[in-house]
């Protein structure tokens, strides 16, 4: 039986949110709490094996800001999975370009249909801020090269090359991810959507902040550098809107990032929502 798929609103974590259906993906918003002349939207996704309803703590503070602070499930998560996250995560793992490059093209192209939703009946302005968690950055920064209402993005732990070159087990940073081979499907995806593979999408870009761990071998801070260096050659100006900032050592690796919010986030907050 197909879930009744209606606007609600929930405490979750003490905090009262709104939830809603854009066609088939379910989202979670915030509304501002302090009033503003300009209705703002701030998108927030989380990273693999995650759900919209882990991201409340950060749109509490860009509620708190005076934004629209929205987050929805990637592709098959949360409401919209067929699989434990647990088990979803393994069988990315087991194959990152058959699986993970589905969940990010669709997980992009369902991004312009939230915004358009947004803009609609949360009658937000179409100048839109949007980041995210490791796979929830790389969604970020693929939907900026598609959807020029994008103004603003904040991805943290990331990549903009989907083939994600020199990639380390998560967990056994020594060990070399097999990252798998594409079907027919995925590749449609990686050739449709890819950053590093569309660059010219990038030369009026928007102003990006990446925010990468020192020591991650998991998503390695290599793959933003060489996405800003093959930009420049196209548009110095465009390269010159990508800055990266990087979280030193010690535990600057990917699972640790975001232990240490406290030494980045501030910074990024005040850069993301000027």
């Amino acid at each position: 039986m197909d879930k009744e798929r209606t606007a609600t609103i929930e405490t979750i974590q003490g905090v009262p949110v709104h939830k809603d259906w854009v066609g088939d993906i379910p989202v979670l918003y915030l509304e501002p709490e302090i009033p503003a002349s300009e209705r703002k939207l701030v998108i927030f996704l989380t990273g693999l094996g995650g759900t919209k309803e882990r991201q409340i703590p950060f749109l509490k503070e860009f509620a708190g800001r005076g934004y629209f602070a929205l987050a929805f499930d990637n592709y098959r998560h949360g409401e919209r999975g067929e699989l434990p996250l647990g088990d979803l995560v393994n069988q990315v793992f087991a194959n990152m370009r058959k699986e993970g490059w589905k969940i990010l093209g669709q997980t992009v192209l369902d991004t312009q249909k939230v915004i358009d939703w947004a803009i609609d009946v949360l009658k937000v302005s179409p100048e839109v801020r949007m980041g995210g968690i490791s796979m929830g950055g790389d969604i970020s920064i693929a939907a900026a090269g598609i959807d020029t209402r994008i103004v603003r993005v904040a991805p943290i732990i990331t990549t903009p090359d989907w083939l994600r070159p020199g990639m380390h087990e998560i967990s056994e940073a020594a060990l070399l991810m097999d990252p798998g081979v594409p079907d027919d499907e995925s590749q449609a995806y990686y050739d449709q959507l890819n950053p590093m593979t569309h660059l010219d999408r990038y030369i009026n870009c928007p102003p990006m902040r990446l925010t990468l761990g020192a020591e991650d071998r998991h998503i390695p801070p290599e793959n933003a550098e060489r996405f800003k260096r093959e930009l420049a050659k196209l548009s110095p100006e465009a390269a010159d809107r990508i800055e990266i900032v990087y979280v030193p050592g010690p535990h600057a690796d990917h699972a640790h990032i975001m232990n240490r919010k406290d030494e980045w986030w501030p910074d990024m907050l005040d850069w993301w929502l000027s």
